[in-house]
């Protein structure tokens, strides 16, 4: 097996997904291959196991390129003799949904946050299982280099080609994670940033007793108005200023696949992804009587702490969706929150969903009769620092000379370096992608975090 960096296609196979500026670094010859590897990955994969696959499932989101994109995919699909079914425009977590439902591989065409000229695919197995750099994906790469030379041999007769719309079940789906007659009226303000939301958003939320504003409704893969990341205090300021205009009861800000949200309470002050999923946590260990729940070790120390005091078991996890996933496979849990704002259910094929989350949180203020602002509260124990990116020549130099400086203090290496010094810690790791040091900080208030930060800061780059 050759290695990612000797790889014609090691630049755009990433740790979880595929990746790269389209075109340039990422173009249908190449599309064409992976959906030539992804399908016999499949096949061989089913095959070890007694099973058998006739059909992927291929979804895109709104990005330009991605109908050119996804049909080269398809193609290549269909060049191993497996049926390529059209999902058409999709979020990441109505593929998700479509793989559990109907029990096929599938990949959606995406670059999530990225810029518009980025595209990706996102693939999963049978049941939503992911492939990610632990579980499949660099076997595909391999055998779509295998595809690009040539060495990869055609089925005697290719698959066919359909369609189906998913989007009815897929709102059915999500609405069954909550009462829905238990929802009280509220104003709920969406920001879907030009992304998928502006189509699956409506969908959910019809028929419920909520009034829905989205903003940005409009599905442009150039992003008009603002970037799709929704973790970037800027990128919400439009809909900070909308909740208060409008006097809304909730803000949704999803990503540009939609499978991440970030909720604004009605003060327009953001929670956390580590907030909202202590929230959720205790509402599903409440309602199931305890449980596992995974949470990546970026997460507020709030998260564990919540998890015990509802009877749960809270297991740490690294970042990155595949691992979360096989976590909550091996352990049974019932839930996994990132800090990042990717929110996984069991009932859910242990997939992410940011719709489904939103409707938790609903649900929860519903239960309450408060608002946001009171029932976050008992979750909102500590101040962090967010991701701090800084870019350094050896990023593995520099992470052992700050375990060695913090030698005296409880260290782990689960993913890059966490430090914990009882009343604060930090965890630095490194980019998959780039010679970056990401560094996340908590401790009891902002003053403190902003000294550790500092603290931190000055042995790096001593």
């Amino acid at each position: 097996m050759s290695t990612q960096g000797e790889s014609p296609l090691g630049a755009i196979f990433k740790a979880y997904d595929v990746r790269g500026i389209c075109p340039g670094e990422f173009d249908p010859t190449m599309a064409r291959a992976i959906g030539a590897g992804f399908a016999r990955f499949a096949l061989d994969e089913a095959a070890t196991s007694g099973g058998s696959v006739d059909t992927v499932l291929v979804g895109r989101d709104m990005r330009p390129t991605g109908v050119e994109m996804s049909a080269a995919f398809a193609d290549g699909v269909r060049s191993q003799g497996v049926d390529v079914v059209d999902l058409g425009l999709c979020s990441t977590d109505e593929v998700y949904f479509a793989s559990g439902s109907r029990g096929a591989p599938a990949a959606v065409f995406t670059a999530s946050h990225n810029p518009a000229q980025y595209n990706g695919i996102k693939m999963c197995l049978s049941g939503a299982r992911p492939v990610g750099e632990d579980s499949g994906l660099f076997v595909v790469r391999d055998l779509a280099e295998q595809s690009l030379a040539g060495e990869l041999a055609d089925a005697a007769e290719p698959g066919t080609s359909s369609a189906v719309d998913v989007l009815d079940a897929f709102a059915d789906h999500v609405r069954s994670f909550v009462d829905v007659d238990a929802l009280r009226p509220m104003k709920v303000v969406a920001d879907t940033a030009n992304g998928m939301g502006g189509l699956v958003v409506p969908a959910v939320f019809a028929g419920l007793p909520l009034e829905l504003e989205v903003m940005y409704a409009e599905l442009d893969g150039t992003f008009p108005n603002h970037p799709a990341d929704p973790i970037q205090p800027v990128n919400q300021e439009a809909l900070r200023a909308r909740v208060l205009e409008t006097g809304a009861d909730l803000g949704l800000a999803f990503d540009g696949d939609a499978d991440r949200v970030v909720v604004i309470d009605e003060q327009g002050v953001t929670l956390s992804g580590s907030t909202t999923t202590a929230i959720i946590a205790a509402g599903i260990l409440d309602a199931t009587g305890g449980g596992t729940v995974i949470h990546n070790l970026i997460c507020s120390k709030a998260v564990p702490e919540v998890i015990a005091e509802h009877g749960g078991t809270a297991v740490r996890s690294r970042v990155g969706h595949s691992f979360i996933k096989k976590l909550m496979a091996d352990t049974g849990a019932v839930f996994g929150g990132e800090h990042s704002a990717h929110y996984y259910f069991l009932d859910n094929f242990r997939a992410d969903s940011g719709l489904i989350a939103s409707m938790m949180i609903l649900g929860r203020m519903s239960a309450a009769g408060v608002p946001l602002s009171e029932l976050r509260k008992p979750y909102d124990r500590y101040a962090d620092s967010g991701e701090i990116n800084t870019r350094v020549d050896d990023p593995h130099a520099v992470i052992e000379l700050v375990a060695e400086h913090y030698a005296a203090l409880a260290q782990d290496r689960l993913d890059g370096l966490t430090v914990d010094a009882g009343d604060w810690w930090f965890n630095l790791r490194p980019s998959n992608t780039e010679p970056l040091l990401r560094l996340n900080v908590e401790a009891a208030d902002p003053a403190a975090v902003a000294a550790r930060v500092a603290e931190v800061q000055a042995v790096m780059t001593s």
